[in-house]
Parts: C-alpha cells; sequence; structure tokens
C-alpha cells in the first residue's frame, strides 16, 4: 500500500498517480509534477488514498510542488501560445501541401516541447514540416496522428442525444465497445443508430451492458425451445426490459399468432442464442475500430 494522489493533465483525462510527498491535496488543486514528458501541471482529481501496489507503475513520481500564482500565469500564457502555434502550423500544412487535419497544440508547461496533434487518411511524411516548425519555435517539435475517436474527445459536441459527448466530460479513457453488445441489446445494426458523430460505436453502449448481460442469464433467446402453460413451444420474440417473451407453440396451427408469457412462466429446455452474421460483421467492422 502507498499513498497516492490522482491527478489528470486535461478535462476528461486520464488519472495518474503520484506521491504526495507528506502534503495533504484537496480536489480541483493545482499542482506541479515531473512526467514521462516532462515538467507539467494537473489537476487533482482525487485527494490522498491509500492505493493498493498492483494498481500503482513504479516508481511513484514524487509532486513537485502546489502550482503557485506564477505558475497559474504561465498555464495561462501557454495557453495563449498554444493558439498563435495552431494558427503557424495550419499555415505551414497548407504550404507543404499535406493532407492532414490539425486537431490541437500542446505546449509541455516546462516549454520543452510542443505537441501537434493531427489526423489523416493514412501515413504523412511530415519530416520537411517538422524542420519548419522547429525553425519558427526553437524547440522540440512532436507531431502526434490520432484516430477519430481522440478528434472527438479533443473538439467535443453534442451527441445524438443531445447531450455533450462523454469522451470529452468525463470518460478518462475509452472503453472497447462490439457489435455483441448493440446486438445483445436488442439494438438496430444501422450504422446511423449505434454509431457516435466520430463514427464509430457509441460508448454509451458499454454503460448498461453488465445489466444486459445478467438479463440474457435468465431470459431465454430468440430460438430457444422452452416448456410454457399451454405446452412446448419456440421463442421467436424476447424483451429483455419487460421480461416478456412471444412463444410459437407446438400444439397451434402453424398460421396461429405466437403467445404471449412471463419468463418466470416458462422453463428453458434448449436455449438459443444470439448470432451476429458474417454478412453484418463485414459491413459494420469499421464502427469498432
Amino acid at each position: 500500500m502507498a499513498e497516492v494522489i490522482g491527478v489528470r493533465f486535461k478535462e476528461a483525462g486520464k488519472v495518474y498517480y503520484f506521491d504526495p510527498d507528506n502534503n495533504k491535496l484537496n480536489i480541483n488543486d493545482m499542482v506541479i509534477v515531473e512526467t514521462s514528458r516532462g515538467v507539467e501541471c494537473g489537476q487533482v482529481a482525487f485527494a490522498n488514498r491509500e492505493a493498493d501496489d498492483e494498481e500503482i507503475v513504479h516508481p511513484l513520481k514524487k509532486l513537485i510542488r502546489i502550482a503557485t500564482a506564477e505558475d497559474l500565469q504561465h498555464l495561462e500564457e501557454n495557453k495563449r501560445k498554444e493558439k498563435e502555434a495552431f494558427t503557424i502550423c495550419e499555415n505551414k500544412i497548407a504550404q507543404h501541401k499535406l493532407e492532414m487535419k490539425l486537431i490541437d497544440v500542446e505546449y509541455t508547461f516546462d516549454n520543452s516541447k510542443v505537441l501537434f496533434y493531427f489526423t489523416a487518411d493514412g501515413r504523412i511524411d511530415f519530416r520537411a514540416l517538422v524542420k519548419d516548425l522547429a525553425a519558427v519555435f526553437r524547440t522540440r517539435i512532436e507531431l502526434r496522428q490520432i484516430g477519430v475517436r481522440d478528434e472527438s474527445k479533443m473538439l467535443g459536441g453534442l451527441g445524438i442525444c443531445g447531450r455533450p459527448f462523454c469522451c470529452h466530460t468525463f470518460l478518462g479513457e475509452f472503453q472497447p465497445v462490439s457489435i455483441k453488445m448493440a446486438k445483445e441489446q436488442g439494438l438496430s445494426l444501422s450504422p446511423s443508430k449505434i454509431s457516435g458523430t466520430c463514427g464509430r460505436l457509441m460508448c454509451c453502449l458499454k454503460y448498461e451492458q453488465e445489466a444486459y448481460t445478467d438479463m440474457l442469464k435468465k431470459t431465454p433467446k430468440i430460438g430457444a425451445i422452452v416448456e410454457t402453460p399451454n405446452g412446448k413451444g419456440l421463442v421467436v420474440e424476447s424483451n429483455l426490459l419487460t421480461g416478456t417473451l412471444k412463444v410459437k407453440l407446438d400444439n397451434t396451427p402453424e398460421a396461429a399468432p405466437p403467445h404471449a408469457f412471463k419468463v418466470k412462466e416458462v422453463k428453458i429446455i434448449k436455449n438459443g442464442y444470439i448470432k451476429v452474421d458474417k454478412k453484418e460483421l463485414e459491413e459494420l467492422k469499421g464502427l469498432e475500430e
């Protein structure tokens, strides 16, 4: 066990552990710490607490200091410089005729490096651009190609639900989302229904998956053979949220409509399974990337 504080460097960014070095911190305090990128200014996401050794990446770096008024002023100055650097880089990209879209610019707190984040359809030879930028800013330059999910996280926006993007407001890290989750939740596999503004599967599919997984354990799936109060039959429709089934009974005529039953009224003889066929996967595989 070790005493740690949690620090994030971007809004809704990943939280990293640091040794508070005998300081008592509060949530939202600004602190100066050393990271793999150099000295950075971050915000305390959670105050002093004990953490298991397996949760910690050793060696645990110590807090340098609680941010001073001068540190905060320097941070604001960096933000102003980032806006200027963004405009300069956009002009340089146009001059070099590169097929890339600049998304964000970030100065490290100690100004030892300037990071430029961009998107592009493929690999970009930006060596000449880096030399050009280094001549302008006279410091280390790093260009990072990011994906469409990261672009949405950085820029923000409104989702189809009408609320700000989850990734931009509170998701520290992206969670894996799959077509199978959408299928298990009974959603239409139309890309417009299950993908976010980024063009990938909506992160919110992950939120309720645990509840759906639990309900699926108790609910016969479509194609299941069940015993009902009216005899044996085949499940042709299943509603997880209401706990109701529609069963085509063996002892009724072929054209007869299925009967409705509550899940607790039936007994599974042979369960069905949820299947995503190869054609569906092929059409939708790009949404999982």
